[in-house]
């Protein structure tokens, strides 16, 4: 199980970069595992993993993988603190 507050956005197509490509899309999966709480209003970004016990805060933008039992927030998110 996981918590999701109002208004995540999970994203997980992106256009290729290649101008010769761009009509096709890039999909890449996103993994959230258990226990994991995602704030109001973040968005997860293509390929990311948040990590267990882990905590994404409101209005993140997250485009790396999220360690479990972390702490995360801002644009893009950073590492705040871990959970202990």
């Amino acid at each position: 199980m996981c918590r999701l507050g109002p208004k995540v956005n999970l994203i997980t197509e992106n256009h290729p970069v290649d101008l010769s490509k761009r009509k096709h899309l890039d999909v890449k999966s996103i993994l959230i595992k258990r226990n994991a709480w995602i704030g109001a209003g973040a968005t997860i970004l293509p390929g990311v993993t948040i990590g267990e016990n882990s905590i994404v805060a409101a209005r993140a933008v997250v485009n790396k993988d999220v360690p479990d039992n972390g702490i995360i927030g801002g644009i893009p998110a950073q590492f705040i603190k871990a959970i202990e």
